[in-house]
């Protein structure tokens, strides 16, 4: 699927920012911050301001089209790989990992648990990562 396409299919009308965004987010599976965005695209785009990544991002995640990640306390991250999986971060390199995650349902659904509305789940895991454990080994 393309980017206008990604944002049509999600009721998104496509600018040349959103579509900037939204491709970058396509193309770097890394879990990138506004800051690294803005840094990335802001030398082809003059006019583009971090308002502009961060309100884009907030519209792209409100409509489904990409994940916000909390997994880090102090950066927020986006994730355009809405498919149902779980997030591990490594405490000592920082980065972000995709893992598989067997049958979880991460759709957002009106699920009522004990009164309460859930709307989304996350699966985060924490630890150290097979690069920084080779790393250490080689110590």
């Amino acid at each position: 699927m393309d980017v206008v396409e990604r944002l049509q299919s999600h009721s998104i009308k496509p600018s040349v920012q959103r579509m900037s965004i939204m491709r970058y987010l396509m193309e770097h599976l890394t879990h990138p911050t506004v800051d690294e965005i803005y840094t990335s695209l802001s030398p082809e785009m003059p006019t583009l301001s971090k308002t502009t990544v961060y309100n884009t991002l907030k519209l792209l995640s409100d409509h489904g089209a990409i994940q916000t990640l909390t997994i880090d306390e102090r950066n927020t991250c986006y994730d355009a790989d809405t498919t149902p999986h779980a997030h591990f971060l490594c405490k000592r390199c920082g980065r972000i990992y995709d893992l598989p995650h067997g049958e979880i349902k991460k759709e957002v659904e009106t699920w009522e648990m004990n009164g309460h509305d859930v709307e989304e789940i996350h699966f985060y895991y924490k630890g150290i990562c097979k690069d920084c454990k080779k790393e250490e080994a080689l110590k």
